[in-house]
C-alpha cells in the first residue's frame, strides 16, 4: 500500500482551460496505462468537448437578425432567407452580432466627414473659378437671398440665417452626442444636432425648429381652413410625437407655396412618399396616419400623369385603415384591438373627427376623380340631435359633411342605374331626379344660410355644379334639354365666380385650395368650352362667357405648383381648344331647327367628370392629326383671346409662388412662368418628383396620360404657325 505511484492515477483528473478539475470514469481511469485505448479516451474527450460548447444552430446572417434559421449542417444546405437574399451562408464560432444603433452612429460620422470635405472642397473650388449660375455650395449664399433657405451638396435643408458656417455639419463630438442620445432612446434617422437644439430631419432633408414653426403657422393660416380638423394648439413637437408622417405631410402642405425655398416642396416629394408607404405596411398603426392620409388625398404631391397619380389609391387605403382602427365605431375601440383601450374623452371627440373628415376626403377625392365613393355614413356620422357631446361635430366639419353627403346622394341617383351597361339612370328618370336633387339643394343651402363661409359657399358651389354636369347625358330630343342646359351655364358660372373671388380676412385663397377645387375648375372650363362652341351659343351672353372661361385659363395656371404639372398642362389644353373649335354663329338658324347632338359624350364611365375626360379625347384626337406638339406650347402658353397660336411673355408678370389670383383682370394677366423660370427649376430637377414627370406608362389607359405625357406618336412634321422653329423641341 505504501508503494502506490501517484503518476497511474494522475490521468483520470484533466484539467480544463479555466484551471478546473474534471473527473474521467472509473472505468476509463483503468484504462489510461494501455496503449490500444488512447482511442478511445480521445473520443470521448472530444464528444466532452463539444457537449461543453454551445452548439451554432443559425448562421451569421440569420443572428445578425435575431431570426428563425433553418440551415441544415450535415450535410451542408444554405437557410431559405440566405437562398432568397442571395447572402452568403456560414456560421462561425467567433461571429458576433454587431449593434444597429452603434454602426448606424459610425456610419453617420462617416457620412458628416465627408460632407463637410466636399463642402471643403467646393468652397475652395469656387474661390479659384466663378460659381455657376443657380448652383450654391453649404457655405455660399448670394447676398439678395440672405433670408432664404437652399439645398446643400448633400441635400440636406438648412437655413443660413439660423445655422453659423461652423455648425452646418456634425463633428466627431456632435456625432458622439447622437451616439448618446440614440442610447437613450432618441431617433437617430430623424433628429441631428445643432448647437444645444435639434432639428427634424428625413432622410437628407433636415428643417431647423424655426422653420419647422413657420411652416405650421403657414399651414393652419391658409390650408387649415378649407379641412379644420386638426388642432392648433399642439405643437409641432407634439404632431411629431403623434405620427412622423403626420408632422412630414404638414410641412410638404404648408411647402407647396413656400416662397423662401421654392426646392423645399422637391426636396420633400421622395422621402415623404417613402415614409407614406412604408407606415402603411407597418400594421397596425396609429389613427393619426388616417389624419396624414386626408391630409395628401386632399394636397397631393404634383404630378404630370393621371395614371401615375396615388390619390385614389391612398384615399382607399384611407377609409380601409380607419376601420381596421375602428373609427367608424369610436366608442368600441376595445372591439378592434387585442389589448385594453381606454378612451379618454378628447380622444374620442378627435377619432369622430378624424372619421368624419375621412369620409370628407373620400367624397371629393370620388367626385373628382369620376369614382364609385367608398364613403360609410353610418350612425356615428348620423343626426347629431340625439348623441352625446362626444360624438357632436364642430359646425365648420358638420356642414362640410352635409354637403358631401348630397354629393354622395347624387352619385348614387344618377349614376348607380344597375341596368345600365355604365351605370346612368334612365333619360325620362333623371330629369326627374334632377328637380328633387335641386330642391334638396335649395334646403341644404337655407339651413347653411346662417353660418356660410367663403369655403362653405365654394363647396356648395362645387356640389351644385355636380349635380348639373349630368345635362350631358340628356337626350337632345327631350323637351326641357335646354333648361336643363341653361341650369348647367348658372351653376357653371356661379362656382367659378366664387372660386376666383375667395377671399377671407388673410386674403385671396383659390391658391390653396385643395386638388379638388381644380379638378371642378377644370370640369367648370370644359362645361364653358362645350356650350359656347355649341348650339346653346345663342342662348347665352357670349362676351361675359368668353371673359369668364379666359379668366378661368389664369386661374387654374395660378393653382399650379410647379413647372408641367396637371394643372399648368390642361390649362394649356383648354386654351387649345378654345381657339381650336369654331364659335357658332349667335344667330339661330332660319329654319328654326337649332338643337344637335355636338353636346352628346363619347366618355361616359366617368361620372360627372366624363366630360372632362371627354375633352380631353376629342383634343387628342385631333392633336393626333395635326401633330402638334404640347411641350412647346408649355413654354409658349396659349392665350385663348389672342389671334396667334400662342403667345407668352417672358419679361414680366407674376410668379408662380404669388399667394392668390388677386390684383388685377386675370384676363389681361400674362403667362405665370417665364422662360428664364421654367430653365432655373428645369435644372433644379424637377422631373425627379415621385409620379416620374414625362415618364411612359402603358399598362393604364388614360385619355389625359396618353396624350399629356407626350406618348402619342405624331405622324406628320411639326408645323406650326405661330410658334418659332426653336420653340418646337
Amino acid at each position: 500500500m505504501g508503494g502506490i505511484d501517484h503518476t497511474s492515477i494522475s490521468p483520470a483528473v484533466a484539467s480544463d482551460g479555466a484551471g478546473h478539475a474534471r473527473k474521467r470514469t472509473v472505468g476509463v481511469a483503468g484504462l489510461d496505462s494501455s496503449p490500444g485505448s488512447m482511442d478511445d479516451v480521445e473520443d470521448v474527450e472530444n464528444r466532452e468537448e463539444k457537449r461543453r460548447q454551445p452548439v451554432k444552430r443559425a448562421c451569421n446572417e440569420c443572428r445578425q437578425q435575431k431570426l428563425r434559421c433553418d440551415v441544415i449542417q450535415d450535410p451542408w444546405m444554405d437557410c431559405s432567407r440566405c437562398r432568397r437574399l442571395k447572402l452568403d451562408c456560414k456560421i462561425e464560432t467567433n461571429f458576433k452580432r454587431v449593434g444597429k444603433r452603434s454602426r448606424n452612429a459610425e456610419m453617420e460620422r462617416e457620412i458628416i466627414e465627408l460632407r463637410k470635405q466636399i463642402a471643403s472642397s467646393q468652397a475652395n473650388a469656387a474661390g479659384t473659378q466663378p460659381q455657376p449660375h443657380g448652383l450654391l455650395t453649404a457655405q455660399q449664399t448670394p447676398k439678395q437671398e440672405s433670408a432664404s433657405s437652399q439645398v446643400s451638396p448633400a441635400g440636406v435643408y438648412q437655413t443660413p440665417s439660423a445655422m453659423s458656417t461652423a455648425d452646418q455639419f456634425m463633428g466627431s463630438h456632435e456625432a458622439v452626442a447622437s451616439l448618446l442620445d440614440l442610447r437613450s432612446g432618441f431617433d437617430g434617422s430623424s433628429y441631428m444636432r445643432n448647437g444645444n437644439q435639434h432639428f427634424k430631419r428625413i432622410e437628407d432633408v433636415a428643417v431647423v425648429p424655426e422653420r419647422v414653426v413657420e411652416l405650421f403657422d403657414t399651414f393652419f393660416t391658409y390650408y387649415h381652413a378649407f379641412l379644420p380638423f386638426l388642432d392648433r394648439d399642439q405643437s409641432p413637437e407634439g404632431y411629431y410625437t403623434a405620427s412622423p408622417l403626420l408632422f412630414w405631410t404638414i410641412i410638404s402642405v404648408s411647402a407647396r407655396r413656400y416662397q423662401a425655398d421654392s426646392n423645399l416642396l422637391n426636396s420633400l416629394a421622395g422621402p415623404v412618399t417613402r415614409l407614406v408607404w412604408s407606415t402603411v405596411a407597418d400594421v397596425p398603426q396609429s389613427y393619426h396616419v388616417v389624419k396624414a392620409l386626408c391630409l395628401l388625398c386632399s394636397w397631393p404631391f404634383p404630378t404630370s400623369s393621371t395614371s401615375s397619380d396615388p390619390t385614389f389609391m391612398l384615399c382607399g387605403l384611407m377609409i380601409q385603415v380607419a376601420m381596421q382602427l375602428g373609427l367608424h365605431r369610436p366608442s368600441h375601440t376595445q372591439d378592434f384591438s387585442k389589448y385594453r383601450v381606454e378612451l379618454l374623452e378628447e380622444e374620442l371627440r378627435d377619432k369622430v373627427r378624424t372619421w368624419a373628415t375621412c369620409n370628407i376626403v373620400a367624397q371629393r377625392v370620388a367626385t373628382g376623380y369620376g369614382q364609385p365613393p367608398c364613403t360609410l355614413y353610418d350612425w356615428t356620422l348620423s343626426s347629431q340631435e340625439s348623441m352625446g357631446p362626444s360624438f357632436k361635430l364642430p359646425e365648420s366639419i358638420r356642414h362640410r359633411l352635409d354637403i358631401e353627403k348630397f354629393c354622395d346622394k347624387v352619385t348614387k341617383a344618377l349614376y348607380t342605374n344597375r341596368r345600365d351597361p355604365v351605370g346612368l339612370c334612365g333619360s325620362q328618370e333623371r330629369s326627374t331626379l334632377t328637380s328633387l336633387l335641386s330642391r334638396d339643394l335649395d334646403e341644404l343651402e337655407t339651413q347653411l344660410e346662417l353660418h356660410n363661409d367663403g369655403i362653405t359657399d365654394l363647396y356648395l358651389r362645387a356640389s351644385n355644379l355636380h349635380l348639373h354636369l349630368s345635362a350631358f347625358f340628356d337626350d337632345p330630343t327631350a323637351k326641357d334639354y335646354r333648361e336643363r342646359l341653361l341650369s348647367l351655364f348658372f351653376s357653371t358660372t356661379s362656382f367659378l365666380e366664387t372660386a376666383m373671388k375667395l377671399q377671407t380676412e388673410v386674403g385671396p385663397l383659390l391658391s390653396y385650395t385643395p386638388y379638388y377645387i381644380y379638378q371642378m375648375m377644370v370640369a367648370g372650363g370644359c362645361t364653358l368650352l362645350k356650350l359656347c362652341k355649341s348650339f346653346f351659343a345663342a342662348h347665352i351672353d357670349m362676351d361675359y362667357a368668353k371673359s369668364l372661361f379666359n379668366r378661368t385659363i389664369w386661374a387654374i395656371r395660378g393653382v399650379s405648383v410647379v413647372s408641367n404639372d396637371l394643372p399648368e398642362r390642361l390649362a394649356e389644353v383648354l386654351a387649345q381648344m378654345w381657339k381650336l373649335g369654331s364659335t357658332p354663329s349667335p344667330q339661330p338658324p332660319p329654319d328654326g331647327v337649332e338643337m344637335d347632338d355636338s353636346l352628346m359624350l363619347k366618355v361616359r364611365c366617368r361620372m360627372s367628370m366624363s366630360l372632362l375626360f371627354d375633352s380631353v379625347w376629342r383634343w387628342r384626337e385631333d392633336t393626333r392629326t395635326k401633330g402638334r406638339n404640347l411641350e412647346a406650347y408649355l413654354k409658349n402658353p396659349t392665350n385663348p383671346d389672342s389671334t396667334a397660336e400662342s403667345s407668352a411673355s417672358s419679361s414680366v408678370g407674376p410668379t408662380r409662388t404669388s399667394p392668390g389670383i388677386a390684383g388685377g383682370d386675370p384676363s389681361l394677366a400674362p403667362p405665370l412662368l417665364s422662360h428664364a423660370n421654367m430653365s432655373v427649376q428645369s435644372s433644379n430637377g424637377l422631373g425627379s418628383l415621385p409620379s416620374g414627370f414625362m415618364e411612359p406608362n402603358y399598362e393604364v389607359f388614360d385619355p389625359l396620360n396618353w396624350l399629356l405625357d407626350g406618348l402619342v406618336d405624331m405622324p406628320y412634321p411639326y408645323s406650326v404657325s405661330g410658334v418659332e422653329t426653336q420653340g418646337i423641341a
